[in-house]
């Protein structure tokens, strides 16, 4: 039989060596210190830094949203606040020669590579830890083994970290969520803030502060380039990837999820059927569905569609909203639900390009709007559909009182004008609010802004790209007085 060597201690600890190179220099590369900062990053370094709790700290996200370049630029912002440079680890457990290694073995190697055998006071940066099996086991052990030691790890592979670390990380991980680029960090990073200044707004609604533009044409340009492309910081940087974006988001993030990384957590052995059923939801984005069509139409068991809904959301690829009734009451029974991508650049990615003039426009600027909501800490809204006779009624978000379950918003998203100049239209939203006290509610335009009365009810009308604008805005801002 021919003879395997196992790899050295020497070698492993060589690439340690190189992955921390700031053990010689006192700096991370000039390639992560010339990239803009994540609006999260204030929210994540507050965590990275709190070494009174003994918790590990868990960057959980889709791939490609800048999870590796957020770790770094804590590593930078330590180093800036002169901790001990070699006290920082940082290692990337998908690398090859890390394989078969515990975590902690990691650790004392790190510890070797630098002469230093005292854990205290160590931050130890773990990236892509779910390609480590068992990795929550290792990870808790090391929280109750070394009290003074701060760890932190990321993970791509969203669903292993959710359900893993809630199921052996209780009371020792703290999770914190990095989402695709929002509409308000797309606009900063792409440095258009100067179309873009703060307003007076006398709907309230979800928004604490309000803004418009100065040029609504310039803005709605932008708003359908990060429809299409705008979700991802390396997409927006590199012009080779913005020449063919669909291309990449197909095949460096859909296809890894759906084709290796859920299939290997998972043992999905039929992954083509898996990868046809995210087809159909991206399709269909921002549509109502049950599970019975979506069983009849994929030809799978209801259980199954259920598990794939599960694993999709799991890793950040779609968001199920639970569906009301005209009086804010919520079904027994959750067979119907809106399913949003998180990301509206997935369904463009799939399929092709949308501009304001197509068909697919209006659901797409749904999910876009939507989408705004998906950050830490963020309020999820819900959607409500009813039958009262003949009388069908939907509307497209609605924002509750949690304690009390009752509407506090509603809001419907429209990529169009018309109902600027025929409010009598919105008739499910005017008898939603009749039967809620509601006597103001929100709707979305194409560059409309204004506010209309109609049946007692005052709509505020807001273009879709300022108003998505606006909820990253908040959100931004309500991050930053937490940390």
């Amino acid at each position: 039989m021919p003879v395997v060597n196992q790899i050295s201690s020497e070698l492993i600890i060589d690439r340690i060596r190189f992955e921390n190179k700031w053990w010689v220099n006192g700096s991370i590369d000039a390639e992560f210190n010339s990239m803009m900062r994540r609006i999260a990053f204030d929210g994540f370094f507050r965590l990275v830094e709190e070494t009174s709790v003994r918790r590990a700290v868990l960057l959980m996200g889709p791939r490609r949203v800048g999870k590796t370049v957020l770790l770094y630029h804590s590593i930078g912002e330590l180093l800036a606040k002169k901790a001990d440079r070699f006290k920082i680890c940082f290692i990337s457990v998908d690398n090859p020669v890390y394989l078969n290694l515990g975590l902690e073995k990691l650790f004392e190697l790190a510890r070797e590579a630098v002469a230093d055998p005292d854990p205290a006071g160590w931050y130890v940066f773990f990236d892509e830890i779910q390609y480590l099996r068992n990795w929550e086991q290792h990870l808790k052990s090391l929280v109750d083994s070394y009290p003074r030691t701060k760890f932190i790890a990321s993970g791509s592979a969203a669903a292993a970290l959710k359900y893993q670390s809630t199921e052996s990380g209780a009371g020792r991980f703290t999770d914190f969520r990095l989402a695709p680029l929002s509409f308000y960090e797309y606009i900063h990073f792409t440095k258009n803030d100067l179309i873009i200044r703060s307003a007076e707004s006398l709907w309230k609604g979800n928004l604490n502060s309000f803004y418009t533009t100065v040029n609504i044409k310039e803005l709605n340009k932008h708003f359908f380039d990060y429809i299409n492309y705008g979700g991802y910081p390396e997409v927006i940087f590199s012009e080779a990837i913005r020449n063919n974006p669909g291309r990449y988001i197909k095949n460096d993030i859909l296809d890894k999820v759906l084709l290796r990384d859920l299939p290997g957590l998972y043992g999905i052995r039929d992954v083509q059927e898996l990868n046809s059923f995210f087809t159909v939801l991206a399709y269909n984005s921002g549509n109502e569905i049950s599970l019975d069509s979506l069983s009849k139409n994929c030809g799978a068991d209801k259980n199954l569609i259920k598990k794939y809904i599960e694993y999709l959301e799991a890793a950040f690829l779609i968001m199920p909203v639970h569906r009301i009734d005209n009086n804010a009451k919520r079904f027994r029974r959750a067979t119907f639900y809106k399913i949003y991508l998180t990301n509206p650049s997935l369904r463009s990615a799939l399929f092709a390009p949308v501009e304001a003039s197509d068909s697919a426009a209006g659901n797409l600027v749904e999910t876009t709007v939507f989408s705004q909501f998906e950050r830490p800490g963020s309020f999820v809204p819900r959607y409500a559909r009813w039958s009262s006779g003949k009388f069908q009624g939907e509307v497209d978000l609605v924002g509750l009182d949690e304690l009390q379950f009752r509407p506090v918003w509603a809001l419907e998203v429209k990529w169009s004008n018309r109902f600027f100049e025929n409010p009598g239209e919105l008739r499910s939203i005017i008898r939603f609010c009749r039967d809620n006290n509601l006597n103001t509610a929100a709707v979305t335009s194409i560059d409309k802004t204004g506010v209309v009365e109609k049946d007692g009810v005052q709509f505020h009308f807001f273009p879709a790209s300022v108003y998505a604008y606006s909820i990253g805005a908040n959100n931004s801002n309500q991050s930053s007085a937490q940390a």
